[in-house]
């Protein structure tokens, strides 16, 4: 039997009015699914909890997505939309240096966590450490997402460069993956700990290393 959408045996509607009730179920699903991966990973969220959130039969979810991988695939890139809008936000607010954008970005990430009690970290980080030793694919688009971050993180140290904050001669690339990789695993550290420390650690050693002494 072909699976359909949810809403198929409500009252009839128009293609456009279908198309948009498909589309507002397909972003919804998303939306739950960033949610409770970047709480509990992969492994610990069953389908069947997706889709009673979400109100959808569970074969009406296999209309939206062919399976749950295309569906993880989904909700990472979602994910990775979001938190790059979120570091655009900051790393291109010209009003501040190129070091207290990157310092603005840590704060606003930090309250972020722990508006959830630090419960949720990065649903990146979660999944690379669950999926990327295990599925190829999953391991490809994951270090794309960090690398595009280290981009943004590049950019900026560059900037910091040009106006004499870090020295000329830093060697950015490596520095932006060194503040990823000390970040993410702060950002895991929370968890445990239950408070921002790790990330003020990771950050005030981050700028400790970078900035230019007088």
């Amino acid at each position: 039997m072909t699976n359909l959408p949810d809403s198929a045996s409500s009252t009839a509607a128009s293609p456009d009015e279908q198309k948009q009730r498909n589309t507002g179920k397909r972003a919804e699903l998303i939306r739950i699914g960033v949610a409770i991966l970047t709480e509990k990973g992969f492994y610990n969220t069953p389908l069947d909890e997706i889709v009673k959130i979400a109100g959808v039969p569970k074969g009406s979810f296999y209309y939206y997505f062919k399976s749950k991988d295309i569906y993880t695939i989904a909700v990472i890139e979602a994910y990775s939309n979001y938190f790059i809008r979120k570091l655009d936000k900051h790393l291109y607010n010209h009003e501040q240096s190129p070091l207290n954008r990157i310092r603005s970005w840590t704060e606003d990430a930090g309250e972020g966590l722990a508006k959830y009690d630090f419960k949720r970290g990065c649903l990146v980080g979660n999944l690379g450490q669950e999926l990327a030793a295990l599925d190829e694919n999953y391991r490809v688009v994951l270090r794309d997402v960090i690398n595009s971050w280290c981009k943004k993180i590049q950019d900026c140290l560059d900037e910091a460069k040009q106006v004499g904050e870090i020295s000329p001669n830093a060697d950015t690339a490596a520095l932006s993956k060194f503040f990823w990789n000390a970040w993410e695993g702060a950002v895991l550290y929370t968890k445990l700990d239950k408070s921002r420390a790790a990330l003020d650690l990771a950050r005030d050693a981050f700028f400790s290393l970078v900035q230019v002494r007088s």
